[in-house]
């Protein structure tokens, strides 16, 4: 069972993204604060959980903690920005959008940039190691599934509702015969050059 870390003695705000290395669709991310006592043997980085336990586990996430919320950077947004510093701006907006102020923030991987005046770490697989990261990763990954199952019904022929916006084959030979959606993020190479079709 992962432990919570608490750096700062109260209402510690685990963070995480999900969606950086996708071709299509939004960064999402989620900022989680969990009481002292939550414990949960199943909560861990969302990479390790299949698809139905991460659904499972995002309402009982949702309920128990002290505060949740999700923040979104855009392709447009990423494309601009580049793709570290829209992660980090969409764990900023997450962290902006908590009901509660966070007494410090906990974060997955190993680059940041000040929030405030709060006490930030980071801490490299932090979704493995930080029941607080880890509840963070879950929800980023279940509500940026959700966003891009949606608009799979937009743009079918990507296949949104299988690859999640990542650089599969199908994916790539999509935008090949199809071209870009205006949810592709045209900083990216979408094309594979060494991609034989023929």
């Amino acid at each position: 069972m992962l432990p919570i870390c608490n750096i700062s003695g109260i209402n510690e705000a685990g963070t995480d993204e999900a969606g950086r290395g996708c071709l299509a669709g939004p960064v999402f991310a989620a900022a989680v604060i969990l009481p002292d006592d939550f414990q949960n043997e199943l909560i861990n980085d969302s990479k390790k959980l299949t698809e139905r336990r991460r659904e499972l586990l995002r309402p009982i996430i949702e309920a128990e903690a002290i505060a949740w919320a999700v923040g979104v950077v855009s392709a447009q947004e990423i494309d601009k920005f580049n793709i570290l510093n829209a992660s980090i701006l969409a764990m900023h907006r997450a962290l902006d959008a908590l009901s509660v102020r966070p007494g410090a923030v906990i974060v997955d991987g190993n680059r940041f940039k000040p929030y405030g005046d709060l006490d930030c770490r980071t801490f490299v697989k932090g979704d493995g190691r930080f029941a607080n990261i880890a509840a963070a990763s879950i929800l980023a990954k279940t509500h940026r599934d959700e966003f891009m199952r949606r608009i799979h019904d937009e743009y079918p022929m990507y296949h949104w509702d299988v690859n999640k916006g990542y650089p599969t084959k199908a994916h790539r030979q999509a935008i090949e015969q199809f071209g870009p959606s205006p949810y592709h993020r045209m900083s990216f190479t979408l094309i594979d050059p060494q991609l034989k079709l023929f």
